[in-house]
């Protein structure tokens, strides 16, 4: 793998760091086994199968001795590989803060603040859907971004990120369009100088046009050489950091959209997305349906089961131009082929067909047996392979608590669990002084502060390392099955099985 991205020297200690947490006798080696381990540690999970080929391509460039040994320096070579193509796909994640579906996340380096929900509407073209939008990749959605800014400045759009951005032009057009103009309160202007675009030279018109995105705070991840040469990986990695700190889109006026459409994703939608990401699936699911459409992921959980998977069966990106939908059918046939053969799932008319085309009731079907296996293998492990009852979870629980000197619960229908204190209270007790209680509101609650409440406790059991994924407002409205999920995933992370 050639090294792409520039890696500061930071990140550099970052790396080394997770390097020698893998690298326990310290020899300055790690065995391929161990990479997978390395890339988590290095906060860039990966799917089993994408390690696989890193393994092999490692032993074709790499491992000359062949001795299965990777060094340092290979990790990092990697890494910056892996890393360049990795951040473009932030751009699917900026979109998708609002319930699963069309938000601009991206915040204003000057004010902060989230931008507008809807802004996305912006994008769209005569007689499509958000849900259309939604399946677009994110190197389409970029395109339609660059070329919606394009279209404002008057000036030609592009069909890619290599040979229609070399000149620059567009690049120089896209960053005055985005650029903040002082028409926002406490937002100061950024001027961008257009007089690069006179330079008869591409290479010093490029190096010009990114000292003007160096203004943004946006140089990252291309030099003008990677620019001119059109290198397509990192010119998407560029577009989508862009995106991602300066969107510049605005919700149009008097449009007669369905909002109901926007927030439309239900609540047991989001638990799946949810539960899904807490797994550290590659790609991220952002869109329930459209992300499912080749199976990859759902591969991956079969795995988190503990149902293998023959991965020389499965078709991975990139996929042909011609055909690419059969080979994503293809794994969407093998995967239902897994749940019935060998997850032993109840999945009567269910075929490949249903997960690739976005059937809502019987996806879900197949999610809620695959979550639903997956939490009884976490009580399973945690009982040493006996069942584990409602009763032994409330009794770890209790057990802890009092130990702890802190209120216990009657079960998991209990009101206090509404204020998420009695949640909290086992995260501080699992791993002392990891919370600030100056957060946290303890008396005469609002429906306000208790939700506020249990954000907080969720986001605060990930942070220790619970796989949690039941939703804030699951405690809040003290839902028995969701909250039993909680305790158990963090009875796991306290008896250290997660």
């Amino acid at each position: 793998m050639a090294s792409t991205t520039t890696i500061s020297a930071e990140e550099i200690e970052e790396l080394r760091e997770a390097f020698s947490k893998v690298d326990l006798d310290s020899n300055g080696f790690i065995s391929t086994d161990e990479l997978k381990e390395l890339f988590k540690t290095a906060n860039l999970p990966l799917p089993g199968y994408r390690v696989r080929e890193i393994i092999q391509e490692l032993s074709q460039t790499m491992d000359q001795d062949n001795d299965g040994r990777i060094t340092f320096d290979e990790f990092v070579k990697v890494f910056q590989e892996l890393k360049s193509s990795e951040v473009a796909k932030t751009f699917r994640k900026a979109i998708n803060k609002k319930k699963g579906i069309c938000s601009v996340a991206g915040t204003s380096e000057q004010s902060g603040t989230q931008h507008s929900y809807s802004a996305l509407i912006a994008l769209l073209r005569d007689g499509e859907s958000l849900e259309d939008l939604m399946k677009l990749s994110p190197e389409d959605l970029l395109l339609r971004w660059a070329n919606y800014h394009l279209e404002q400045a008057g000036c030609p759009g592009i069909n890619n990120f290599s040979s229609d951005i070399k000149n620059s032009k567009a690049y120089y057009n896209i960053l005055n369009q985005v650029a903040p103009k002082g028409d926002e309160e406490d937002i100061s202007p950024i001027l961008i100088d257009m007089s690069g675009l006179r330079e008869k030279d591409d290479l010093k018109r490029a190096d010009l046009m990114l000292e003007q995105a160096d203004r943004l705070g946006c140089r990252q991840f291309v030099t003008a050489t990677d620019v001119v040469k059109g290198n397509p990986k990192l010119n998407l990695a560029y577009v989508a950091n862009l995106f991602n700190k300066y969107p510049a889109l605005k919700k149009p006026e008097n449009q007669d959209i369905d909002w109901s459409s926007i927030e439309g994703e239900t609540r047991e939608e989001r638990t799946f997305r949810n539960w899904m990401n807490s797994l550290g699936v590659n790609p991220r699911v952002n869109h329930l349906y459209g992300d499912l459409a080749d199976a990859l992921v759902i591969f991956q959980l079969y795995e988190k089961i503990k149902v293998p998977v023959n991965w020389d069966k499965v078709n991975k990106p990139p996929y042909p131009k011609l055909g690419s939908n059969m080979k994503k059918l293809e794994n969407c046939n093998y995967a239902v082929e897994l749940g019935k053969k060998e997850a032993k799932f109840s999945l009567v008319g269910i075929a490949g067909q249903d997960l690739n085309e976005g059937n809502r009731t019987l996806t879900l079907a197949l999610l809620w047996q695959l979550m639903r296996r997956y939490t009884l293998n976490i009580l399973e492990e945690l009982g040493d392979g006996q069942k584990v009852t409602d009763d032994t979870i409330i009794q770890w629980v209790n057990d802890s608590l009092e130990q702890a000197g802190k209120n216990t619960i009657s079960g998991f229908k209990d009101g206090s669990i509404s204020t998420s204190l009695p949640v909290l209270d086992l995260i501080d007790t699992i791993q002392p002084g990891s919370l600030r209680y100056d957060l946290v509101k303890t008396v005469d609650l609002t429906d306000e502060e208790k939700l506020k409440n249990a954000k907080y406790a969720i986001s605060m059991a990930r942070k220790i390392g619970a796989r949690v994924y039941a939703l804030p407002e699951d405690l809040v409205e003290v839902k028995p099955k969701m909250v039993m999920t909680v305790f158990a995933c963090l009875m796991a992370r306290g008896m250290k099985r997660v």
